[in-house]
C-alpha cells in the first residue's frame, strides 16, 4: 500500500525538451531531492514526469527543474497532483515511449 504522506506528480512538458539533457538533468535533480518515479522522452516532443515525495520537495523539485540550467527550454509544464499509483525504488530514466 501506498505511503499516505506522499504524493505524486505527473507532469508534461513542452518546449525544446529533448536532445538537450532534460531527463538527466531531471534525474539528477530528482536524485537530489530524493523524489522517487521516472521521467521519459515522447514520440510527439514532450518529456513526461512522474515523481513520488512530499508535497513540499516535490514542489521544490519541480521549481528547481523549471527555473534550472535548462529554464529556457520549457515552453510549459503541464502539472497534475494526486496519490502515488504505485510506488518506485528510485527515480530513473525510462525509454522513449507513447501515450
Amino acid at each position: 500500500m501506498a505511503d499516505s504522506t506522499k504524493q505524486q506528480v505527473h507532469v508534461f512538458y513542452t518546449g525544446r525538451v529533448q536532445g538537450v539533457g532534460f531527463r538527466y538533468l531531471a534525474c539528477q535533480t530528482a536524485q537530489q531531492w530524493q523524489m522517487q518515479g521516472w521521467v521519459r522522452n515522447l514520440t510527439d516532443g514532450r518529456v513526461e514526469l512522474v515523481a513520488i515525495g512530499e508535497a513540499t520537495a516535490l514542489r521544490e523539485f519541480l521549481d528547481a527543474l523549471r527555473h534550472g540550467p535548462l529554464e529556457r527550454c520549457i515552453l510549459d509544464a503541464q502539472v497534475e497532483w494526486g496519490s502515488p499509483m504505485r510506488m518506485y525504488e528510485d527515480f530513473h530514466i525510462r525509454p522513449t515511449g507513447t501515450l
